[in-house]
C-alpha cells in the first residue's frame, strides 16, 4: 500500500519544502508506518516566517470582531470534520477514541472561547493620570509568534496556542512534533480558506532543525513551546540571542494527596482516569500518589482492582478501550527503562510492571509501591502509565513531600474536611491545584505552572495577555 507523503503548509498552500528528505509517520498501536511527513530545513523556516511577516500587516490591524468571526469559523470547520479528526488523532497517537473526541471538542471550544475573549478584554482606564495629559493603554500583536507543539495532545495543543494567538492579532510558524503532525496538517488543510495566506504556517521536521530555526529566527518575536524541560531550556537559550519573549509549558510531576477521610472509591477512580488516561503521557497526569498511612493499604487495594479491569489495547478495537499504546518505541524503550530503575531502588510493583509481548508500543498500567524515600521514580518525570505510591503520616509532612519537586504544573488535595480543602492549596506551588478532582480543565481557566515547569499561560484570558503587548499613548492636551 502507498503511504501519502504530507508536505508543510506554507503562505495557504503545500509546499514540499526546501529539501527532499522525509519521515515516517507510525500507528504506536502497531508499529506500522501510516504517512510520510516533509522534513523541514531552515530554508523552511524562512520562507514560513516571510509569508507570516507579510500576513501579519493586515491580520493585525483587522478588529476583533473581524478576527473573531474568522476563529468562529474555524471552530465550526473543527466541528463539522469531527470524525475524521477523531480519527486521524487516534491512529497517530495511540489515543483511546473516547480521549480523541474529547480533544477536538476541545480544540473546537477552545477557537470559540478565544473568538469571544479577545472582544472583551479590561485595561486600566483612560484618564488624565499626569495633569494636562491624557492617557491610554493600546493592546497589540506580539508579530509573529513561533509555535512548537509536543506529541501527547497534538491537535488540542496547537488549538491552545493558535486560538490566543490567532485572537491578539499574531501570525504564526507552528512545527508540530515530528512523530504525531497528522491532525495539525490536517486542520491547516481545513482552515486554510478560512484565513488569510500566511497567517498560519505549519513547517514539520526534527526539533533540532527545525524547533532551532524557529526560536532562534530574528523575524519571529515570540517563541512558544509545550514540551520537556530539556526542550525549554534548548529553546530559552537560542531566544535569548534575539531577546524574543518565550512561552513555556514544560514537565510535571503532580503529587496526588489522600487523607485519610477521603473518598478513597473517588479516589481511585479519579487516579484511573488521571494516571492512565492517554497511557500517562500528560504532563498534569495523577502519577505521584502520597496517602495517608492509615488508608494506604485500602487505597491500593481499590486501585489494584481497578487497574487490572482496565481495558488495555488498540484504539481500533472500540470505544470500550480506555488505554492505548505509548506514542513510539522509543518512548516505551524509556519508560521501561525507568521501571527497571524503580525495581533496582527497591520499588515493587503491585500489577503491572512490563511491556507485554505483540505489536504495538504498550507498557502494562503499573502502580509501584513499596518505594524507598527519594527513589527516581517519584522525583523524575517518567511520562508513562506508571503512577507510584507513597505515605505520610501528618499534613505538613504531606505538603513537603509534594513539594519536594523541581516541577510546578499541578497538584490534587483529596479530603472531605472543609477546612484543609480551602487552606492547603495555598501551601502547594503548582500552578492548578484539584481539589476533590484531577486533570479536569476549563477554558475560562488559566493553565501552567512554575518553577521547572516553566511560564507563561495557556487557555483564559491570560493567554491573550501572553501573546499581545502593551503600548501606552499619553497625549498633551493644548494649552
Amino acid at each position: 500500500m502507498t503511504r501519502p507523503v504530507l508536505d508543510h503548509h506554507i503562505d495557504g498552500a503545500p509546499w514540499q519544502g526546501a529539501g527532499p528528505a522525509t519521515q515516517e509517520v507510525v500507528d504506536p498501536a502497531t508499529g506500522e508506518v501510516i504517512a510520510y511527513a516533509r522534513r523541514g530545513t531552515a530554508e523552511d523556516v524562512d520562507r514560513a516566517v516571510a509569508a507570516a511577516r507579510r500576513a501579519g500587516a493586515d491580520w493585525g490591524r483587522r478588529t476583533p470582531k473581524d478576527r473573531a468571526d474568522v476563529l468562529l469559523a474555524v471552530a465550526a470547520a473543527v466541528e463539522e470534520h469531527a470524525a475524521e479528526l477523531v480519527d486521524l488523532e487516534s491512529r497517530n497517537a495511540g489515543k483511546p477514541l473516547g480521549l480523541a473526541a474529547d480533544d477536538v471538542a476541545g480544540t473546537a471550544d477552545t477557537f470559540r472561547f478565544m473568538a469571544g475573549a479577545v472582544r472583551a478584554q479590561t485595561a486600566l482606564a483612560a484618564g488624565e493620570y499626569v495633569e494636562g495629559r491624557t492617557s491610554t493603554i493600546v493592546r497589540e500583536p506580539v508579530g509573529v509568534v513561533g509555535a512548537i507543539t509536543p506529541w501527547n495532545y497534538p491537535l488540542l495543543m496547537a488549538a491552545w496556542k493558535l486560538g490566543p494567538i490567532l485572537a491578539a492579532g499574531n501570525t504564526c510558524v507552528l512545527k508540530p512534533s515530528e512523530q504525531t503532525p497528522l491532525s495539525t496538517l490536517r486542520l491547516a488543510e481545513l482552515v486554510a480558506g478560512l484565513l488569510p495566506a500566511g497567517v498560519l504556517n505549519v513547517v514539520t521536521g526534527d526539533g533540532a532543525v527545525v524547533g532551532a530555526a524557529i526560536a532562534s529566527h530574528p523575524g519571529i518575536d515570540l517563541v512558544s513551546v509545550t514540551g520537556s524541560v530539556r526542550s525549554g531550556q534548548a529553546v530559552a537559550a537560542a531566544a535569548a540571542a534575539t531577546l524574543k519573549r518565550v512561552h513555556l509549558e514544560l514537565g510535571g510531576k503532580a503529587p496526588v494527596l489522600v487523607f485519610a477521610d477521603a473518598d478513597l472509591d473517588a479516589v481511585a477512580d479519579g487516579v484511573l482516569f488521571a494516571g492512565f488516561g492517554n497511557s500517562g503521557q500528560d504532563c498534569g497526569a495523577a502519577c505521584r500518589v502520597l496517602v495517608d498511612a492509615a488508608v494506604h493499604d485500602d487505597l491500593v487495594a481499590r486501585l489494584v482492582k481497578r487497574i487490572e479491569a482496565m481495558p488495555v489495547g488498540a484504539p481500533s478495537e472500540g470505544e470500550h478501550i480506555e488505554m492505548g499504546p505509548l506514542v513510539s518505541r522509543e518512548h516505551r524503550d524509556r519508560v521501561v527503562a525507568a521501571l527497571e530503575r524503580a525495581f533496582a531502588d527497591g520499588a515493587t510493583a503491585a500489577v503491572g510492571g512490563k511491556a507485554p509481548d505483540g505489536p504495538g508500543f504498550f507498557v502494562e498500567p503499573t502502580l509501584l509501591v513499596d518505594i524507598p524515600d527519594g527513589a527516581a521514580c517519584t522525583t523524575e518525570e517518567i511520562f508513562g502509565p506508571v503512577v507510584t505510591v507513597e505515605t505520610f503520616t501528618d499534613e505538613d509532612a504531606a505538603v513537603v513531600a509534594a513539594n519536594a519537586t523541581p516541577y510546578g504544573l499541578s497538584a490534587s488535595v483529596w479530603t472531605e474536611n472543609a477546612r484543609r480543602a480551602a487552606s492547603l492549596p495555598g501551601r502547594l506551588d503548582f500552578g492548578t491545584v484539584w481539589v476533590n478532582d484531577h486533570l479536569a480543565f476549563a477554558t475560562e481557566m488559566p493553565w501552567g505552572g512554575v518553577k521547572s515547569s516553566g511560564y507563561g499561560r495557556d487557555l483564559s484570558a491570560y493567554a491573550l495577555n501572553d501573546y499581545s503587548r502593551t503600548k501606552h499613548v499619553m497625549v498633551k492636551h493644548q494649552a
